[in-house]
């Protein structure tokens, strides 16, 4: 049976060296047969704003539901985002913040702290673009954005992160650099296929 992989370039512009890495992916996963869907957050729309969950949260917007969607059909996802600020871009948080929810991709526990990881049984790769040359964001500062992606996001919901790449530094690359990347991710697609 072919993997079904979703891919969700986390890039809030369109035409980005993300979205090229997923193209490249892309490729390569349907080379050696998956079946892949893909989201954009560039073409997504929904209410960037949120107050936090409870019982009056709003309605999840129907790009929103679609992202849900494609995480709960695939087996395997790909997330390819910038690093500003140590961190995904402020849109795709909200992706994760609105619909990455209790019922969907967990369940706390009535008592106490436990909880369930309602997403077991993927995995996931990543890919992160970023200025900060990845050995600095490591030595100097720890690399806080992989491991929230990796722990505190993924992990959380039971998807086990299987390669997280970082390629950087992206303002400083040759032409040939960035085509080894993409040579990268096209080898990270037919792996992950």
């Amino acid at each position: 049976m072919a993997r079904k992989i979703f891919i969700w370039v986390a890039h809030p512009k369109a035409g980005s060296l993300c979205a090229a890495l997923a193209d490249a992916y892309q490729q390569g996963a349907e080379g050696k047969g998956a079946e892949v869907r893909r989201m954009d957050l560039a073409d997504m729309r929904f209410d960037e704003a949120f107050e936090g969950y409870g019982p009056d949260a709003p309605e999840l917007e129907p790009d929103l539901l679609a992202w849900q969607e494609g995480v709960a059909w695939a087996d395997h996802l790909l997330i390819v985002h910038p690093y500003w600020w140590g961190a995904m871009p402020t849109r795709a948080k909200a992706v994760l913040d609105r619909a990455l929810t209790s019922g969907f991709g967990f369940k706390y526990h009535r008592r106490g702290m436990g909880w369930d990881k309602l997403l077991t049984g993927r995995t996931a790769d990543a890919v992160i673009t970023s200025d900060t040359p990845p050995l600095l964001d490591t030595l100097l500062y720890r690399k806080p954005g992989r491991r929230v992606l990796k722990n505190q996001v993924l992990g959380f919901c039971g998807i086990r992160m299987r390669r997280l790449k970082q390629f950087g530094s992206v303002k400083l690359a040759a032409p040939e650099k960035i085509a080894r990347w993409l040579d990268s991710a096209h080898e990270m697609g037919r792996s992950a296929a």
